[in-house]
């Protein structure tokens, strides 16, 4: 690394909280080095209240651009020139793009669940998807897919205080993307979506269920809506193989695990930081597989 960098190298980074656990250093840099471009890759442990001083320093420093992590994704909206659709639907951003000062603010999780799909021989076009959640990643999922030509989403939440948002995601998905049916029901009401699963190409798990510590556990409550030929992705990757995804496979269905997702939002990302592609391959084999 020290050898590469020179008085030219330009700097990214990830602001967030906590980063340690981080891979996105280790990725992009590598990648940097394996293309040939003068840029490196760092992680700043930044908190809520320091996010309008962490963009302020990104202009100052004329960084070429920044990742965003929770707890920082919404916050770090407020301080745009510019919004992606997808970040403008959803209210956060996770991908910021430093032009000469003017700072265009993306979300990539959606882009990373549809490309995995894609990356399985999966599109989303035409298809209708239940998703359970709705959360940051839910949501992305949802307006990514929608954006990206999906004819229905139903849509499963826990029918609290935020429940009323998950409705206004679906309202605002309806007049981004006319035509589209979208749909929202209480996730405790396991006959509605065993039913709505029985009738989609797709299911997506968004919630945390399924993630240490609660591994033992499933969204799904009842597997007899798993069917063969279903496609069933988690956006959670610890454990790799949830006990959602062990259920649906004895069931017949085709299995996407969630460390895909987090492997393709970054691909995204760096696209709009460099205009290259990343080096997929080669970095699955050293950082995914």
């Amino acid at each position: 690394m020290e050898q590469r960098i020179s008085g030219h190298t330009g700097l990214l980074g990830l602001i967030g909280s906590p980063v340690g656990h981080s891979g996105s250093p280790a990725m992009y840099n590598y990648s940097f080095q394996k293309l040939g471009l003068d840029y490196a890759y760092v992680a700043f442990d930044i908190k809520i209240e320091e996010v309008k001083d962490a963009i302020a320093a990104m202009k100052t420093f004329k960084m070429r651009g920044m990742n965003v992590t929770m707890p920082c994704k919404t916050e770090a909206l407020k301080y745009m020139d510019e919004l992606s659709p997808a970040a403008r639907i959803i209210g956060a951003v996770n991908t910021i793009v430093n032009d000469n000062g003017k700072l265009t603010g993306h979300i990539t999780d959606g882009e990373g669940f549809v490309n995995n799909l894609k990356d399985h021989g999966i599109d989303i076009k035409g298809k209708k998807i239940t998703v359970a959640g709705g959360g940051g990643a839910a949501t992305a999922i949802q307006v990514q897919c929608a954006l990206d030509g999906a004819r229905e989403i139903s849509i499963f939440n826990i029918k609290d205080a935020f429940f009323e948002r998950t409705l206004h995601t679906a309202e605002k998905i309806r007049k981004e993307v006319p035509g589209i049916v979208v749909n929202v029901y209480d996730i405790a009401d396991t006959e509605k979506m065993t039913e709505e699963i029985k009738s989609s190409d797709i299911f997506a798990n968004a919630t945390i269920v399924g993630m240490k510590p609660m591994e033992n556990e499933s969204v799904v409550k009842d597997v007899k809506a798993f069917y063969p030929g279903l496609v069933v992705a988690d956006a959670v990757y610890n454990p790799e193989e949830t006990k959602l995804l062990k259920e649906a496979k004895e069931a017949g269905c085709t299995c996407i695990g969630g460390k895909g997702m987090l492997l393709w939002q970054g691909v995204a990302a760096f696209k709009l930081f460099t205009g290259k592609d990343m080096p997929v391959k080669k970095v699955k084999e050293l950082y995914y597989s």
